[in-house]
């Protein structure tokens, strides 16, 4: 027995074992603290903890009854919770068959009330069923008795239409025939009945027969030969009209066709083209004539005829269309007599009662007799917009402040815009002649100008003058428009813009490049009196201070003109028909602008930079083995200095208003400079350690003044520009990292190459071979470095081509100034 003990007690352990997630749901359930309850059970633990010392072992006795109770008080839990749970499945059974029987009682309950509510609704459709009938009954007999009031009503209307007719009752009529009308469309469904089809035969009859008798009246008091039926039967024909808007609508037309003709009839005969008052010298007094008419009609016709025939507005329209028709006649066959003067005052008078047409009538008779509406467009955007209904000399320069000010919108078009002065849009060329030979003549006068009165004067306090031609040129521009929209929107604005295109570019050659200060360079290469003053020692020659006010001057107005022809592009497109928008553009004349920017900067860029020559050059033939101690900056330093402190300032101060244009000046001297400084600095050899001193000196001197470059000589410092800045740096430290290389000592020799591939980068045998000219190191000692070089160079990426064959196929700018001070010095020997 005592064998099985250890065995039962390790089997009841192992059936005691949960899995994690079990017992941390019982824990969850029921959470104790009592040690026994928990699932890493300890018995040595717990006893220890029961009896920690050998004196607490005396109340043993004591703890094992406790421990019994308690084991008892399980077993009774336990053996009740068994007890219990025998009877739940015979519960569960019968609370399962009770709930299936109520389910059977609901269904049956359901189904009587279906069947009642079936027996309900049979039950209403019997007691419906007679009131059904009785309503279909009451329906027809009152269409019936509808129908045949109607029948009777229009079989006594056309009865009385007749006889209404026959006496020219008119009044009458115009009532009594819309009401028949109305009947009749009620018997549209019944038309296959024979007594109904007549009387639908009478009724159209009738209304034939009216307005044959109605024209008839009309011809017989308005005839188209003779003199006018004075007023007697002026009701009768109010009353006419009133009938022609219940028939048949050619009718109306053909009464507004006969009355309109005869209106104008005497106009056709007074202004013939073998009139003198038919041409274009005397075209107000068809506008004269017409307003008479018009006040003629409305006092003697005005109330014959209906508000809504518009005739006032209807015989003006067809005055306009007869006049643009005479006009463009009598313009083909006297086309030699046309001036310019005569054209403008034709169509400004034209244009005039084009306007004063537009704020009379609605013109409603323009569009087959709907209203003409005309959207509003939102307010634009364009810079160039001004008021349009100012005078036409409104300068079109905008200034600054006017960029902010909010536009107006565009006026509506006029709806009468073009209906008589259309006729003069073919013989528009003779305006745009006229205006090709002004704008020639304007920039002659602009060149004559120019070289009379010189060029303007400096302005340094309000950022350098803007040439004044150019703004009375686009006041021109302007004005001929301006002009030109009035009188045509089409091929002729395509015209205009051709001439505004040539004379830009002769404003962009002719004032603008033509009067930019002439370098020796640029004037024809070289000449035996440059060469002879070279040899002398002359310095190059300066522009003055006048000279570089002039061309900060041309290249503000440069500027100007560059954006007021973009605003003038996009303001041309505004008043060009939407068809012809592309054919506009004027990039070309803007890039013109460009060109002349770009040449001025150059100009300002090659002065400076020639004039820091001779301090290079006096760099470049110094002794610099024979330095002896370093002092402060060279003499070449101060004057490099010097000329950018000369400079600078004026052309700074010249271009305030155009401060872009002054950073890419700083920009380019930068790149002519620096490469041109470093070429001059390979030249110095050979250099001692103190001369190599020396120039690192002059070299940080030189990249302080080049960084302090944009706000030198100014009482406000300026930050300078990112770009700049990473310029210069970029340059000048490679100058300083070639005099820190021939700094270095040459041995050993690896050393001495692996420190110049780390501080220049630079894999071209060249450099490497100007360092060590600077140096002064033998022909063999060179070689020996050459080779160790060419060894110790990092190998190129694939798909690279090798640096020296591409220095070879396309030589470098140096290289190509080299070759032609070759040339030079040759010409110099054999002077």
């Amino acid at each position: 027995m005592e064998e099985d003990e250890p065995e039962l007690a390790a089997g009841l352990e192992a059936a005691l074992e949960l899995a994690p997630a079990v017992q941390a749901a019982i824990e969850q359930v029921f959470p104790s603290q009592d040690p026994l309850d928990r699932a890493d059970f300890n018995a040595v633990e717990y006893i220890n903890t029961l009896f920690p010392t050998e004196q607490s072992l005396a109340n043993i006795d004591e703890v094992v009854n406790k421990i019994r109770l308690k084991i008892r008080r399980l077993d009774d839990n336990i053996r009740t919770v068994v007890r219990g749970q025998t009877n739940v499945g015979q519960d569960g059974r019968q609370a399962l068959e009770e709930a299936q029987k109520a389910i059977q009682q609901l269904f049956g309950k359901i189904k009587d009330i279906k069947d009642k509510a079936e027996k309900s609704e049979q039950m209403v459709k019997e007691i419906t069923r007679d009131i059904k009938q009785l309503d279909h009954a009451k329906r027809h007999l009152t269409t019936s008795i509808t129908t045949l009031n109607h029948l009777h009503m229009l079989a006594g209307g056309v009865d009385s239409l007749e006889a209404m007719t026959r006496r020219r009752q008119y009044g009458e009529v115009a009532n009594l025939l819309q009401g028949v009308v109305n009947v009749l469309e009620h018997f549209s469904k019944y038309m296959g009945i024979p007594q109904i089809r007549q009387l639908s035969e009478r009724v159209k009859a009738a209304q034939n027969e009216l307005g044959q008798q109605i024209l008839a009246d009309f011809e017989e008091a308005f005839p188209s030969q003779g003199t006018k039926r004075p007023g007697g039967p002026s009701n009768v024909l109010r009353d006419a009209c009133l009938v022609a808007n219940v028939l048949d609508p050619r009718i109306k037309q053909e009464i507004i066709k006969k009355f309109i003709k005869q209106h104008l009839s005497e106009y056709l005969v007074l202004f013939q083209e073998n009139q003198d008052v038919a041409w274009l010298d005397k075209i107000d007094r068809r506008y004269a004539w017409i307003k008479r008419q018009l006040v003629d009609y409305e006092e003697k016709y005005g109330r014959m005829f209906p508000q809504e025939w518009c005739m006032t507005e209807r015989i003006a329209v067809e005055f306009c269309h007869v006049t643009r028709t005479e006009l463009a006649k009598i313009m083909r066959t006297r086309a030699k007599e046309i001036e310019v003067k005569l054209l403008l005052f034709a169509i400004q008078r034209t244009t005039n009662f084009e306007g004063l047409l537009a704020k009379r009538f609605s013109g409603c008779t323009l569009t087959d007799g709907t209203v003409k509406k005309t959207e509003v467009p939102p307010p634009s955007t364009n810079p160039f917009l001004e008021d349009e209904t100012g005078t036409e000399t409104d300068e079109i320069v905008i200034e600054k402040s006017d960029t902010d000010r909010p536009k107006k919108p565009k006026v509506p078009d006029n709806p009468f815009h073009g209906i008589v002065s259309k006729c003069f849009e073919p013989h528009l060329y003779v305006y745009i002649e006229s205006q090709d030979k002004n704008l020639g003549e304007l920039i002659d006068r602009f060149v004559a100008d120019f070289k009379a009165q010189g060029p303007p004067k400096p302005n340094v306090d309000e950022g350098g003058a803007v040439l004044p031609s150019c703004a009375d040129l686009f006041v021109y521009y302007k004005k001929c428009m301006v002009q030109c929209s009035q009188l045509s929107t089409g091929e002729p604005m395509i015209a205009l813009t051709t001439i505004f295109q040539k004379y830009l570019r002769e404003y962009a050659w002719k004032i603008l490049s033509g009067n930019l200060p002439k370098t020796t360079s640029s004037s024809g290469g070289l000449t035996i009196t440059s060469l002879l003053k070279e040899k002398e020692g002359s310095e190059v020659a300066k522009f003055t201070f006048e000279e570089l006010c002039l061309i900060c001057s041309i290249l503000s107005t440069a500027e100007y003109c560059l954006a007021t022809t973009q605003q003038l592009e996009e303001k041309l497109k505004e008043k060009v028909d939407a068809s012809l928008m592309e054919r506009i553009n004027l990039t070309g004349e803007m890039d013109t602008f460009s060109i002349v920017i770009s040449n001025s900067i150059q100009l300002l860029v090659q002065d400076l930079d020639a004039a820091c020559d001779p301090a290079l050059t006096a760099m470049s033939k110094m002794q610099w083995q024979n330095v002896e101690h370093v002092g402060d900056q060279s003499p070449y330093v101060t004057s490099v200095i010097l000329h950018i402190k000369q400079n600078v300032p004026i052309i700074r101060d010249n271009l305030a208003s155009t401060r872009k244009y002054f950073t890419q000046f700083c920009i380019k001297f930068a790149n002519s400079f620096i490469p041109k400084f470093i070429n001059h600095l390979f030249k110095c050899k050979p250099i001692s350690m103190v001369g190599a001193e020396q120039l690192l000196l002059d070299t940080h001197s030189l990249k302080m003044v080049l960084l302090d470059l944009p706000s030198i000589g100014s009482q406000v410092v300026r930050k300078a520009p990112a770009s700049y800045t990473k310029i210069v740096v970029k340059g000048m430290t490679r100058a300083e990292m070639i005099l820190k290389v021939v700094m270095a000592p040459h041995e050993p020799p690896v050393v001495f190459v692996d420190n110049y591939i780390k501080l220049l980068a630079d894999c071209s045998t060249d450099t490497f071979q100007k360092i060590l000219d600077m140096k002064g190191l033998k022909r063999s000692e060179q070689s020996s470095m050459l080779d160790l070089f060419r060894q110790r160079l990092p190998a190129p990426p694939s798909g690279v081509e090798n640096t020296s064959s591409l220095s070879l196929s396309a030589p470098t700018p140096e290289q190509e100034s080299s070759r032609i001070r070759k040339l030079e010095k040759l010409i110099k020997k054999r002077l």
